[in-house]
């Protein structure tokens, strides 16, 4: 990478950093003044309105710098009895940890389940609601990636190959029997350390991969993400959006693509939808008849928490993933040496793309299959849910009701031993019945990419 101009980047992070704290303060202050007792005598809406603003506000901005809690609920058991699950460190890390949800007084489960986060501007708490309906089915881990502003200088770099080795300490720790989903972003460098475990430590494979909506050959079909991939130079996106930690944080100077930044781009892709959200919420409090448990505020809460991922990971997923195409080419190498995708012959694979998906469009995801040249055929499928968009294949009522279903039997199969199968990766599609969100927040319209 380009050497920063001095202190370029420390400025301009602290100049963001100030930007969202003096909207904060601006938003308190509104609130704190419209709700003042004697305005209480004055009869005009300016006052609820001004408040009701300032409340929504204060809350949106705050939360850009919290990393939100994972309040899984209660697992109910066979017995009538609530299992309370608690989150446990299975494995720590410098740039991220691997974590276990334990759910008291029950006995381990038969399917075991490493869910990889993405790592793409916001925390694993992404998949909330992906791990509270396996839980019930499954011992469930997943990948809790830290924000690098947290994570000093002497702690070193993080970028795609120390990312892909990081899977597969995880997958070898966590043995065999495992079965690994990964949702998006690193569904490439999933597949990837599947086959470093395939060549030096066959034993160590897990017994499924599932792969959904991620970007395993970007140039299969467009997006507007791959379209802005192919269009800006390496030099010019590391000059406009890699910037260095400010004062604030113990990662000061460590040279970051921003979670603010990140964030204005997620939405700028769709700011009328999150402009009427906000207007409508705003309104909804003033009339009195907004809550802190609503709609609006479950999913802004996750939405506006980012996080800073280091530079050198950003930029290397730029330049190998979507430019240089190297999984998409079985070029990929970690420490200089080849990870050959075809090595990968006794793990089954499945993917899931979702038709309404302009993240990582249908045909990205899938082309895994054919990389996958030593898998059995009966060992693959493929699985297309027409009318989900991209949050819905993972965490909205497309996945609930059609591929978590689909995920869990492929999963049974490959526990129950070698099936009879057709000659051909098997195609599901889903339907019509589930484009997956809650009524006024659907699945793709408000954009959370990961």
């Amino acid at each position: 990478m380009a050497k920063q101009p001095l202190l370029k980047g420390l400025i301009s992070y602290d100049v963001m950093e100030s930007i969202r704290n003096t909207n904060e303060w601006l938003g308190a202050s509104a609130r704190a003044m419209a709700s003042y007792p004697a305005f209480a005598m004055i009869p005009h809406p300016m006052f609820r309105l001004m408040s009701a603003w300032g409340h929504v506000t204060e809350r949106s901005f705050s939360r850009m710098v919290i990393k939100p809690d994972w309040n899984i609920p209660a697992i109910a058991g066979p017995d009538g009895q609530d299992h309370v699950v608690y989150v446990d460190k299975e494995l720590k890390a410098d740039f991220g940890d691997l974590i276990h949800f334990r759910v008291a007084r029950r006995e381990p489960m038969a399917r075991k389940i490493l869910l990889v986060a993405p790592m793409s501007g916001h925390y694993a708490t992404l998949l909330r609601s992906t791990v509270t309906s396996l839980l019930p089915d499954a011992e469930v881990y997943v990948t809790d990636w830290h924000n690098a502003r947290d994570i000093p200088v002497s702690k070193g770099k993080f970028d795609i190959e120390d990312y892909t080795q990081y899977l597969a300490d995880f997958m070898r720790h966590l043995g065999p029997d495992l079965n690994v989903i990964a949702v998006c972003q690193p569904a490439p460098l999933a597949l990837a350390a599947t086959a470093m475990l395939a060549e030096t430590e066959p034993k160590a494979q897990p017994k499924t991969l599932t792969l959904i909506g991620g970007p395993i050959n970007p140039d299969a079909a467009a997006t507007e993400v791959t379209d802005f991939g192919n269009r800006i130079t390496m030099g010019e996106l590391e000059y406009h959006v890699i910037q260095q930690v400010g004062f604030k944080y113990p990662g000061t100077g460590r040279l970051v693509y921003p979670g603010l930044a990140q964030l204005a781009s997620f939405i700028s892709m769709n700011a009328e939808t999150h402009t009427k959200a906000f207007m409508d919420k705003i309104l909804a409090d003033a009339r009195g008849e907004g809550s802190e448990s609503d709609r609006h505020n479950k999913f802004y809460d996750e939405y506006l928490a980012v996080m800073d991922m280091t530079a050198e990971f950003y930029l290397s997923t730029v330049e190998r993933i979507f430019k240089g195409l190297e999984i998409a080419e079985n070029r990929f190498t970690v420490n200089g040496k080849q990870v050959d995708i075809g090595k990968i012959t006794d793990v089954a694979i499945m993917t899931v793309e979702g038709g309404k998906d302009d993240i990582s469009a249908p045909g990205q995801c899938v082309a895994a299959l054919d990389l996958c040249t030593g898998v059995p055929e009966q060992k693959k499928q493929q699985h297309l849910e027409e009318d989900a968009g991209h949050y819905g294949i993972f965490a909205g009522r497309s996945w609930r009701l059609n591929i978590r279903p689909l995920v869990l039997d492929f999963i049974d199969e490959q526990l129950e031993g070698p099936q009879e199968a057709p000659s051909k990766p098997r195609r599901r599609r889903g339907g019509k019945n589930g484009d997956g969100a809650l009524p006024g927040i659907a699945d793709d319209d408000r954009k959370m990419p990961v």
